[in-house]
């Protein structure tokens, strides 16, 4: 059930953002059902994390959850606003002078258009079992290939485990660092920005985040493996060492991505003054 609607949300989102300027009306309409749609799959989402007793993962998928749906329903005022008016295209609003109606309309735009494509990336990998498979066993292949080039006598022992003096490591979708990916490939594709510097925004990213992290698969394996840290080897080198660097990594891509691409900025800065706005300035919008 969870697929279907994370699917019928993905299929909104992606309408919307193919939608010409001419169907301004319906680009937000149909993108506000998607942005509901998404934010029912991330609350069903909390009943697993709720299982495993994962409560920071709890509040962090309701808190989006919630997120989804402000964007959902500003989108859907908006809609209704520009029906009121008549089917207006983007220009058109130009003309007339208002500029805070502009930026929002376009914040909101890009921001279901980054959503769109980050999940076009992401959640074939995540639900269809070939691409899954396929993904995991290439970063598999690789984090081996990088253990012995430094001399540690890794052996794989499955499509997905690898065994290092006698204990065991498997590479799952997360270890991939396929939702990074995702995120990037999205927030680069959906600004409109000249495409020498999109690709040099891509370059700086994507190549980047795959090599730092089956880097960062190789040393969780060594340090686990070799006991680097003694008895908690896993616990420090994964869930300490591991997501600080990667956390450290991630702020200056993105810091170089933003350099590259200051429209991202925009989009940034255009949500939170959405968020600023009291009720009776949505409303006005």
């Amino acid at each position: 059930m969870t697929s279907i609607i994370l699917w019928i949300s993905l299929s909104l989102l992606i309408v919307a953002s193919a939608l010409p300027k001419k169907h301004m009306i319906y680009r937000f309409l149909v993108a506000g059902v998607g942005w509901i749609f998404f934010a029912l799959h991330w609350a069903i989402q909390s009943s697993h994390f709720v299982e495993i007793m994962d409560y920071v993962n709890v509040v962090l998928v309701l808190l989006f959850s919630l997120f989804c749906i402000f964007i959902g329903m500003t989108m859907m005022k908006l809609g209704r606003k520009l029906h009121d008016s008549g089917d207006i295209a983007m220009n058109e609003i130009k003309e007339i002078g208002e500029t805070t109606k502009v930026r929002d309309m376009s914040t909101l735009l890009t921001l279901t258009r980054a959503t769109a494509i980050s999940g076009l990336f992401y959640f074939p990998f995540a639900n269809l079992a070939f691409l899954n498979t396929w993904i995991i066993s290439m970063v598999t292949d690789q984090t081996v290939w990088l253990s012995e080039l430094f001399g540690f006598g890794v052996i794989r022992v499955g499509w997905d485990l690898i065994e290092l003096n006698g204990l065991l490591v498997q590479i799952i979708l997360a270890c991939t660092a396929i939702e990074s990916i995702a995120l990037f490939s999205g927030l680069i594709l959906s600004v409109n920005a000249p495409g020498k510097r999109m690709f040099k925004a891509f370059m700086i990213s994507i190549p980047v985040i795959y090599i730092l992290n089956v880097i960062r698969d190789a040393f969780v394996l060594v340090a686990y493996g070799e006991a680097w840290f003694g008895e908690d080897s896993f616990f420090i080198a994964h869930h300490v060492l591991a997501k600080a660097g990667s956390g450290i990594a991630l702020l200056v891509i993105s810091y170089a991505v933003m350099k590259t691409l200051p429209e991202l900025l925009d989009m940034i800065e255009g949500i939170f003054n959405l968020f600023r706005k009291d009720e009776r300035s949505i409303k006005d919008i």
